[in-house]
């Protein structure tokens, strides 16, 4: 999810977007614990790359020294748990949005700090995937080469070897998306 959100804000500070339009030409800065996501974020087209596991506050004074010390136009909680929702509202600048996007699972639930969503004005929303009615412009752009998804795939395996894969998203994250394409 995190690596295609990357892929798709690449695309629309390329001026790829479904609108056509020339975007603006902002950081786009993927924080993650492995190094091997990182990685691939920066193939992907992040600007940067912060490590998480260097703590909360490395992270935040990493995002101020990005930002100028404004903080980010929009933060995206990919990964779902307790620390990443608390980080993406104080990576959001004054005015910022912060979408959660990972499903919470597993582990503490998250101490949203309601102080600096309203002290900064900051706009929290849920998402659970695209909306229908964008799905056109997005294969749109997958057809246009605008989004090339094939880089996204992080292995293709047979359907016995996927059954293994979704058990172990249990104890991690696989980098990219696992692709069965063998059925026997």
């Amino acid at each position: 999810l995190g690596l295609s959100a990357v892929m798709i804000a690449s695309s629309e500070r390329r001026g790829g977007g479904a609108a056509g339009e020339e975007s603006a030409q902002g950081k786009i800065i993927a924080i993650d614990v492995s190094h091997e996501a990182r990685s691939k974020a920066l193939e992907l087209g992040a600007t940067y790359a912060v490590d998480a596991s260097l703590g909360a506050e490395a992270v935040q004074a990493r995002i101020r020294e990005l930002t100028g010390g404004v903080g980010v136009d929009v933060s995206i909680d990919a990964a779902g748990v307790a620390s990443t929702c608390e980080g993406a509202v104080l990576a959001a600048r004054r005015g910022g949005r912060m979408v959660q996007a990972g499903l919470p699972h597993g582990g503490p639930p998250p101490l949203v700090p309601m102080g600096r969503v309203v002290g900064r004005e900051l706009e929290i929303l849920g998402s659970h995937g695209l909306d229908a009615a964008d799905m056109p412009a997005i294969l749109q752009l997958v057809a246009n080469g605008k989004l090339p998804v094939r880089n996204l795939i992080g292995r293709e395996v047979s359907l016995q070897e996927g059954a293994a894969a979704i058990e172990a998203m249990d104890t991690g994250s696989p980098v990219g998306i696992v692709m069965v394409t063998r059925f026997r």
